[in-house]
C-alpha cells in the first residue's frame, strides 16, 4: 500500500501538534514531581484537590492519570503503569503520536488517511475497558486521603 500524500496544511497542523504535544511532556518534567501517594500531582499545576474522595471515600476514575503521566515523563514507565495503567497507556500513546506525527509530517505522508483505517471501534471499547480495569486497581489499594 502506497501511503497517501499529505497536504501542506496537514503537515503543518501534524508538526504543531507535535511539538504542542512535546511541550506538554516538557511541561510535566519540568513542573511536576510524582507524587509518592500515586496521585495528587495534578495538584503542583496549580489545579484544586479531588473532591471525589471526601464525597464519596474512594478515588475518581481517573485517580493518578496526572501522576502516571509525570511518571513516564520522568522517565518511569514501569512505575507509571503500577499507579494508573490507564495513564500510563494514554501519556505512552501521546509519545507514540509525537514520534508518528513528525515522521510523517517530515515524509510528507497522511497520517489522518492511516489513521482513518484503524478500527476505532474497537480502541475505544479498549479504552473504556482499561479505564475501569485501572479504577478498580486503584480503588483497591486506596487507602484514603492523608490530611
Amino acid at each position: 500500500m502506497v501511503p497517501a500524500p499529505a497536504s501542506l496544511l496537514e503537515r503543518v497542523l501534524l508538526a504543531i501538534l507535535a511539538l504542542a504535544g512535546l511541550a506538554l511532556l516538557v511541561w510535566l518534567f519540568v513542573a511536576t514531581d510524582p507524587d509518592p501517594r500515586g496521585f495528587g500531582t495534578h495538584e503542583q499545576l496549580g489545579m484544586q484537590p479531588c473532591s471525589w474522595p471526601m464525597l464519596y471515600g474512594e478515588p475518581c476514575p481517573t485517580c493518578g492519570v496526572t501522576t502516571a503521566a509525570s511518571l513516564v515523563a520522568h522517565l518511569r514507565p514501569i512505575e507509571a503503569m503500577r499507579v494508573q495503567p490507564f495513564g500510563a497507556v494514554l501519556a505512552l500513546g501521546l509519545i507514540v503520536f509525537l514520534i508518528a506525527a513528525g515522521s510523517y509530517a517530515i515524509r510528507g505522508q497522511s497520517l489522518v488517511a492511516r489513521v482513518a483505517l484503524w478500527p476505532w471501534g474497537w480502541i475505544f471499547l479498549g479504552g473504556v475497558l482499561l479505564l475501569f480495569a485501572s479504577w478498580a486497581l486503584v480503588r483497591a489499594r486506596f487507602t484514603g486521603v492523608a490530611g
